[in-house]
């Protein structure tokens, strides 16, 4: 039997791979020349029961398998998973917002700037949802274009460089999601900086100061 040129090759560098790899192939090729004896010499009609028992399960698992895969998810199956979607990304909207607003306030500020954010989605003067509330934009008649409720917000590209202040603001965006915080400045809708004097806050009812926000409502 003639080598072929990688077995050469093989054989020329290494003479102990060489005789590893001669090995191996007449063993493979005995237990194919057995395998191939054995098969000759059997009943073939004594063997198809046991194969048929054999395949069965298999093909069970296989169609079992194929119909879970083809099956669309349920209505609810579906609805939960819309309803897990919708909730990650108005967490997500929250978190940007505290984080962006009040990443170097104290907890206590951050709080209420998410209060304030949730405040807004439960008033009829404010969209419904968390990220709708927060890329809201008005006619500024000053200006004379949309302005966005929030200033970061009109900002082309945003980052959450510091990992230490976004992990604490998606904590705050959390809890304050699920409505597990005590109220911090109780139905405040604005807020603005502390250096600041806005005209709009003389028309508001001052609910107070946390960090470097005063909050009204």
């Amino acid at each position: 039997m003639a080598a072929g040129p990688a077995t050469l090759v093989i054989m020329l560098s290494s003479p102990r791979t060489s005789l590893r790899l001669v090995y191996l192939r007449l063993a493979v090729n005995d237990w194919a020349l057995r395998i191939r004896y054995w098969w000759l010499l059997q009943d073939k009609r004594r063997l198809l029961l046991p194969l048929l028992l054999g395949l069965i399960p298999g093909l069970l698992v296989v169609a079992i398998w194929q119909s879970w895969e083809s099956t669309p998810p349920s209505a609810e199956t579906r609805e939960m998973s819309a309803g897990a979607e919708h909730r990650a990304r108005e967490m997500r909207c929250l978190a940007l917002n505290i984080y962006h607003e009040a990443r170097g306030e104290p907890k206590a500020g951050q709080y209420a700037v998410a209060e304030v954010t949730m405040n807004r989605v439960a008033s009829s003067r404010f969209p419904d949802t968390v990220c709708e509330v927060v890329h809201e934009k008005r006619w500024d008649r000053i200006r004379k274009r949309y302005v966005g409720a929030f200033s970061w917000t009109e900002i082309d590209s945003v980052s959450t460089s510091d990992d230490k202040a976004w992990a604490r603001s998606v904590n705050i965006a959390e809890e304050t999601f699920q409505q597990g915080v005590e109220p911090r400045v109780a139905g405040a809708l604005f807020y603005h900086a502390r250096h600041i004097r806005p005209s709009w806050a003389r028309k508001k009812i001052r609910v107070g100061r946390v960090g470097r926000h005063i909050f009204y409502k």
